[in-house]
């Protein structure tokens, strides 16, 4: 059983913001249509989210705020919105007065540096989120570390696809995994995660600017992927090429609703599926090439 230390009443994450934002409301108090609207309008750019007993609140920059296919979606479902633009803050600090630990029991912990406290768990992650995604309070970030806890990481080579502060890159270096390359399209993630493995006195991560095509090599025992199920089932033949036969493929991001789809696109690439972890409407999907 995992628990949050202290329990949050809500789990929320902003990645970063550099240009001016967008701030949208949502009116709606069912939790299983906010996490639906969080994984659709992460497909529209949309990079933070606040999931309340009330509304869901949704940030997104100006630049890619579409008015029209927002109101076009909640119409369907006949959900009233607000949004307005907000003006810019220290980020680090409102995430710092949020961002508590988090403990997995009998696992891992993961904290940052200004908490003090007892660790009990045979493993501990040291973060600076500064708004990447990817702090242990999400429930697809938790799956994926309970997925790993079922596998024997020692002395594989791991690719961690769409990394973001580089949690579970950092968690397989100290499950074993002789290398660990872990990419991310944001330049901010980037640099975000390379100082946690540094802060995690990581050596054999390797990090990388970009999507799967910036990946080269190939024979990854592991492949680690978080992201969203446009993208995965955008990237599953690559992602079938870069894994060695008889490795592992660890998906999230994912919806209850995406299982299918998702799982129908793996078998016909060839793997074999394995296992589903979930908690609440999220799950976590293990393949096997």
């Amino acid at each position: 059983m995992e628990r949050l230390h202290p329990l949050q009443p809500f789990f929320f994450y902003y990645k970063y913001f550099r240009m001016d934002y967008r701030e949208v409301t949502i009116f709606t108090k069912d939790q299983a249509r906010q996490e639906m609207l969080i994984a659709l309008l992460s497909e529209m750019n949309y990079d933070g989210f606040e999931e309340r007993k009330d509304c869901l609140i949704a940030y997104t920059t100006e630049s890619d705020f579409d008015v029209n296919r927002l109101a076009e979606i909640l119409a369907t479902w006949k959900i009233e919105w607000n949004s307005r633009q907000v003006a810019r803050e220290n980020w680090n600090r409102q995430w710092e007065e949020h961002f508590q630990p988090v403990v997995l029991e009998h696992f891992c912990t993961i904290r940052a540096d200004f908490h003090h406290l007892p660790v009990e768990t045979p493993y501990e992650i040291v973060i600076t989120p500064k708004m990447s995604f990817g702090t242990g309070h999400h429930q697809t970030t938790r799956s994926m570390m309970r997925a790993m806890k079922d596998l024997d990481c020692k002395e594989k080579r791991v690719l961690d696809f769409g990394t973001g502060t580089g949690i579970l890159a950092i968690l397989a270096e100290q499950l074993g995994a002789a290398s660990v390359l872990a990419v991310d399209n944001d330049e901010w993630c980037i640099e975000n995660s390379t100082e946690n493995a540094a802060r995690n006195a990581c050596r054999s991560l390797e990090f990388r600017l970009g999507s799967l095509e910036v990946v080269q090599e190939d024979n990854f025992d592991l492949i680690l992927a978080n992201i969203n199920r446009h993208i995965l089932l955008q990237y599953m033949s690559l992602m079938y090429d870069k894994l060695l036969n008889g490795g592992t493929l660890l998906l999230s991001g994912l919806l209850f609703s995406d299982e299918e789809i998702v799982k129908s696109a793996a078998l016909q690439q060839g793997f074999r599926f394995i296992r589903k972890y979930n908690e609440d409407n999220w799950i976590a999907l293990s393949f096997e090439k």
